[in-house]
């Protein structure tokens, strides 16, 4: 079977929400609400269809299509500024130092202070790959996909990126981060705040939550332990997230307590290291394995493939992600090693 990313359409939705319905949870970004995956859909399109180089307020989606099914069996988005529409909270971790002469002691407390540091990043954000394909790398093509397109478009994102990690979720699909944080403030249980945000935004959040820093000593045993935790489907993310050169630096999800992975754009390595070649043959048999990709906005395309470079920079790739991609020779393709 071969898949390739493409951007999404409106005739994506049925397949999109089928797929939402599969989350548990916890997963903002593909909430299983038609309306508003409707709404994200045509955000979407308007964003696709802006082809100038201004940094605006976008969302992009790709879905990961099976070529000789037609199926949509995965997704990804891409935000271009977080926090333009409502203020882009998250809690950060600190630490307050305090010494008594009397007593000879240091205390050293760590807080949850409620912030907006992030606001202007983009993000990488709502990937969800169908259970039934996660073998094959299909969720690496789809994770650095997202670079690609990054590179391909570097105008129209900011000079720092971020991607949040959901935290953990119990089997009742409850937070224990929520329960011990900020549940107890909205009278709300994990589930309703997490749709509501899902589909109105977080303005509550800003409405209600208490603006003083919370002390994580007072906190129960179990919320403590799940701070900065990422949700156990979410460790090898975190660990791609990691080899990309994102870090997490103490920034928290004001839901579940799962960790903010942050970057400077231009060193994250799947865009560091992208270029675009022309296609100068596509039928090479043996080369290094890559991800490659093509198209611009609303036409972008991407695969696994072979590729070798000439002595002249232009790139040979092979017949199957030719095919996939729909390129020929004298085409632009840009490729990163796998």
């Amino acid at each position: 079977m071969t898949f390739r990313l493409r951007a999404a359409h409106i005739s994506d939705l049925e397949h999109l929400y089928e797929m939402a319905k599969l989350t548990g949870g916890g997963f903002t970004n593909l909430p299983a609400d038609r309306a508003a995956l409707t709404r994200k859909l045509e955000r979407a399109e308007a964003a696709f269809s802006r082809t100038d180089d201004e940094l605006g307020d976008d969302q992009f989606t790709l879905v990961l299509e099976n070529t000789e099914t037609g199926q949509v069996r995965g997704t990804c988005q891409l935000f271009t500024q977080v926090g333009q529409q409502w203020p882009f909270y998250s809690y950060r971790m600190t630490t307050l130092t305090q010494h008594s002469q009397e007593l000879d002691r240091t205390v050293r407390a760590e807080m949850l202070s409620l912030v907006t540091d992030l606001e202007g990043s983009s993000e990488v954000g709502g990937l969800f790959l169908h259970p039934g394909e996660r073998a094959g790398g299909l969720g690496l093509l789809l994770a650095r996909s997202r670079y690609l397109f990054v590179a391909m478009h570097r105008a129209r994102f900011a000079d720092r990126i971020l991607a949040e990690l959901r935290g953990v979720i119990d089997d009742r699909g409850g937070s224990p981060f929520w329960d011990g944080v900020a549940g107890r403030f909205f009278g709300m249980t994990f589930q309703e705040a997490d749709y509501f945000n899902a589909i109105n935004g977080n303005q509550f959040i800003a409405d209600l939550m208490p603006k003083h820093p919370v002390y994580i000593a007072m906190l129960d045993e179990e919320a403590k332990k799940v701070i900065g935790v990422p949700h156990p489907s979410g460790r090898a993310a975190m660990r791609m997230l990691e080899n990309e050169g994102f870090a997490a630096e103490g920034y928290v999800d004001i839901f579940d307590g799962g960790p903010t992975m942050t970057a400077r754009t231009d060193t994250v390595k799947s865009i560091a290291n992208a270029k675009p070649a022309a296609v100068s043959a596509t039928d090479l048999e043996e080369g290094e394995r890559a991800l490659l990709a093509t198209g611009k906005f609303d036409d972008f395309r991407s695969c696994y493939g072979v590729r070798a470079f000439g002595d002249d920079g232009c790139i040979a790739i092979d017949t199957t992600a030719a095919e996939t991609l729909g390129v020929s020779k004298g085409d632009e393709v840009w490729s990163v090693a796998r």
